[in-house]
């Protein structure tokens, strides 16, 4: 049976959707289940199945087209059955002379049929020659004109024309804004855009975030341009899709919460130890490794469930603060960064993080993460220790309250009751959103972080 495919909706967020790839092509056969495209969104780049067996008859959004969620971008349906139907709902208000022709002489007939009217651009007008002539002469189109006749049997003549005109004449001139879509509204108010003074091209086209951008760029001053290298010394890379997505994500979040971050120093000589001892047991019940990062995460979701302002979000008016600790485990991939989250962290062992974390970051690394396992995060931990790092300024997910930059442990000489010793030490960089937290409450987040990491004990109780 013939079926629309719209944009799905790949997470709760998710507003639009860019069409990457199509790994199908009009008419070829898809089997249900089978990867029908690519999908980048806010978060990600997805693989989307076809939900039935078909044929790819018709796609109606093209390659990087941005295309909000539910809006129609194929047809699947067998070789031989009919989709004229199925396209003139999809295209919805789309003038007829926009249909290919053969489609068009069939849709009237088609549409008399259809569960919804049809388009008023589609419906059959009739005009004397004189009253044709006179609509041409004032821009009057038969579209406006529909429903209007007054002459026989409902056809236009003369005088409907001259009443439309005139009826125009008496309306007040008015800039009506465009369609646009949530996030360009947003962008839009951030920028201070009107977008009735946008200009749209095709009818039923909406307002996309990169047009408010554009527009709002264009009545800026140019700046004077840099010197740069000669083309033949330049490699260049398109900024768009994953890199393009974390640019918007972090410029979003650096520009809209004020971020202040605070580091502490913790002695994780006692952790060190801690983990070697239960390396064995884990690794024998659970079937994986322990890592500290595991260790870090228990220890977070506990000192959480006694600050629980750290495990909040600011969102529209409201300050939402959530019952269940889902962290979000920072991934580096060649071509940018990505959160999946584990899910009620305060409700696992370290054991049982362990082995759940473990396959969630190898699906992010191979590619083969859902929806889902980016879903619900309500604190951020991001770890640059193996790199040597020892302190730095994350910058946190939107809308979460806060992040947690995680640095190198390294063995320093350190005074420990007068006398100098060697420990591992590590700096724990917090960055919070100074809207929704204060300094002191931030600080004594991190100070009990401290505490449970010097003395990883405390974690079980």
């Amino acid at each position: 049976m013939a079926q629309i495919f719209t944009m799905p909706q790949l997470g709760s967020t998710m507003e639009e959707g860019t069409i990457l790839k199509w790994r199908k092509h009009e008419g070829d056969a898809v089997k249900s289940g089978e990867i029908l495209l690519e999908i980048e969104t806010d978060k990600a780049s997805m693989e989307v199945e076809s939900p039935i067996d078909g044929v790819l008859r018709k796609t109606l959004a093209k390659e990087n087209d941005l295309v909000p969620i539910r809006q129609p971008i194929a047809i699947i349906a067998s070789a031989t059955e009919s989709i004229d139907a199925l396209l003139a709902e999809a295209l919805g208000g789309a003038a007829a002379e926009a249909i290919p022709a053969p489609m068009s002489e069939a849709l009237p007939t088609l549409s008399s049929a259809a569960t919804t009217p049809a388009p008023s651009s589609l419906v059959e007008v009739f005009l004397s020659p004189r009253a044709s002539r006179l609509a041409e002469e004032h821009n009057v189109s038969r579209a406006e004109l529909a429903g209007r006749g007054t002459g026989p049997q409902g056809r236009i003549i003369e005088r409907d024309i001259l009443a439309l005109v005139e009826a125009r004449k008496a309306q007040p001139a008015e800039k009506a804004s465009p369609r646009a879509t949530p996030l360009a509204a947003r962008v839009a108010d951030d920028l201070g855009v009107d977008l009735s003074e946008l200009t749209l091209g095709l009818p039923g086209s909406r307002v996309r975030r990169d047009d408010v951008v554009r527009y709002a760029e264009s009545r800026q001053p140019a700046p004077a341009l840099a010197a740069t290298p000669a083309q033949e010394d330049v490699t260049i890379k398109p900024f768009a899709g994953m890199r393009k997505r974390i640019a918007d994500n972090v410029a979003k979040s650096r520009f809209t919460a004020p971020h202040v971050t605070l580091t502490i120093e913790v002695d994780m000589t006692a952790t060190a130890e801690f983990r070697q001892r239960i390396l064995p047991e884990v690794e024998k019940v659970y079937g994986v490794r322990v890592s500290f990062t595991d260790i870090i995460i228990k220890a977070v979701a506990r000192a959480l469930g006694e600050h629980p302002m750290l495990n909040s979000a600011l969102v529209g008016d409201e300050i939402r603060i959530y019952a269940h600790k889902n962290i979000g485990i920072a991934v580096a991939l060649e071509e940018g960064l990505v959160v999946p989250v584990l899910k009620q962290a305060e409700e696992k062992s370290i054991g049982a993080i362990a082995q759940e974390s473990k396959p969630l970051i190898d699906r992010v690394r191979g590619g083969k993460f859902t929806p889902d396992d980016l879903a619900g995060g309500t604190f951020t931990i991001t770890n640059l220790g193996t790199f040597g790092i020892d302190n730095f300024d994350p910058i946190i997910v939107p809308p979460q309250a806060a992040i947690l930059g995680v640095c190198r442990i390294s063995d320093k000489p350190v005074v420990v009751n007068k006398a100098i010793v060697i420990r591992s030490m590590m700096n724990l960089c917090l960055s919070f959103d100074h809207r929704i937290v204060d300094g002191a409450p931030a600080a004594r987040f991190l100070q009990r972080l401290k505490e449970l990491l010097e003395n990883p004990l405390l974690i079980l109780i």
